[in-house]
């Protein structure tokens, strides 16, 4: 999850100087139990084969939180100025190897300043529009990955981080608070290929919590979704292993769109809480301009645009100081592309964490997904929770039983 999201965290360790100047260590070990009724192996005749599939997995890619470690620091500069760094490395609990595609500081590595004014930071970072949405969704506050829209449709469990980042934060005033992200595409001879925009702005105060959203990426397969060294900054990323009898789908709810030429995606959230309940609902739009434009491959020749429609209806309720339930419903609805009479996807979040001191917890999250109509790679519609390999069929069962540790 997100770097402010581990206000969790505690046991921290700190070098200061002074007051103002300190270095913290700080990380989240998430290991667990997973098990899904269905998870595809290869395809054979042009339909997904495998069966279910019971595995020891790491947090990063179906639990509450990805396993990891940071280094924040801060040094007083006077008058009210401060320098500011934030390096954080991914890691898979379950063998040791880096996550987020190899990259050894991957979940975050950015430089700045900070004062009355904000702050203003360089690098490798989240967008503003998952900073400000994120909070107010399921995945956000206890889902984790696994509760996510399908194949994270919506960009907002943190599959995507931002590379060439210029990113500004106002301070926090009666509430409020905004912020603006821009990312250079770096290509010689142009100043827009490659380019991402997002803004955000939120509001909170007693038990509401407010918050809107946007984010445009040109060239998407590549400046949005081929961000890790894995992916590499071919146009041959997000696609994945399309075609291939030998390999399970990647991401098939949207992966078929990768030819593109501008993602926008915008979303709204608002929270109210009625102690010890809270109550949420999240509203997002995720658009692919321009398909079939030389920005990714096009192996279905798609024309037009596809749009992504998704509602979120959450509740959560800390139930004594030790225990929270949580639920979600989503909701997505894609429209036609090329008369192929679109897809919808319903799915259903269940959760629940007990705190055994402040530093560990343990959890079990439920996800059940349902898809009707075709996917973006052409076949009947498969189910595919985030995170998991996508199921062989429209339904999908996903369960999660893991200790999460944090310092």
């Amino acid at each position: 999850m997100k770097a402010h999201h581990l206000a969790w965290i505690a046991g921290t360790l700190a070098c200061t100087a002074h007051a103002q100047n300190s270095i913290t260590l700080y990380g989240v070990i998430d290991a667990g139990l997973t098990y899904t009724n269905s998870s595809q192996t290869a395809v054979t005749g042009k339909r997904p084969v495998g069966g279910s599939q019971f595995a020891l997995s790491d947090g990063s890619a179906t639990g509450a939180g990805g396993s990891r470690w940071g280094i924040r620091g801060v040094e007083d500069l006077g008058n009210g100025l401060a320098a500011l760094f934030t390096l954080e490395n991914a890691f898979t609990i379950n063998n040791g190897a880096f996550g987020t595609g190899g990259a050894e500081f991957g979940r975050q590595a950015f430089v700045g300043l900070s004062g009355t004014f904000g702050s203003l930071t360089l690098g490798r970072q989240y967008d503003t529009y998952t900073d400000f949405v994120q909070p107010l969704t399921a995945t956000g506050q206890w889902a984790g990955y696994m509760g996510a829209e399908p194949d994270d449709v919506d960009s907002l469990s943190n599959t995507s981080r931002i590379n060439n980042a210029i990113k500004f934060r106002t301070p926090t005033y009666r509430g409020m608070a905004a912020g603006l992200l821009y990312s250079l595409g770096g290509v010689a001879g142009s100043l827009t290929q490659n380019q991402l925009f997002s803004i955000g702005a939120g509001y909170s105060q007693g038990p509401l919590s407010v918050a809107v959203g946007y984010l445009s990426a040109r060239d998407p397969n590549v400046s949005l979704y081929g961000t890790t060294p894995n992916k590499g900054s071919t146009a041959l990323n997000s696609i994945g292993s399309f075609g291939s009898p030998t390999s399970a789908e990647s991401s098939p709810v949207d992966a078929g769109y990768a030819s593109a030429k501008t993602t926008q995606i915008a979303g709204a959230g608002i929270d109210y809480a009625f102690n010890p309940v809270t109550v949420g609902f999240v509203v997002t739009n995720t658009r692919f301009y321009n398909l079939g434009s030389t920005s990714g491959p096009d192996p279905l020749g798609y024309t037009g645009t596809a749009s992504f429609l998704n509602f979120e209806l959450s509740v959560k309720s800390q139930i004594t100081p030790a225990l929270l339930l949580g639920s979600a419903f989503h909701y997505t609805d894609r429209n036609s592309v090329d008369g192929d009479g679109g897809a919808k996807y319903l799915q259903l979040d269940l959760g629940a964490f007990y705190s055994l001191s402040k530093r560990t917890s343990l959890y079990i999250l439920t996800v059940l997904q349902r898809a009707i109509g075709r996917d973006s790679l052409g076949q009947p519609a498969v189910a595919s929770i985030t995170g998991f390999s996508p199921s062989t069929t429209d339904r999908q069962l996903g369960v999660r039983i893991a200790l999460q540790q944090r310092f």
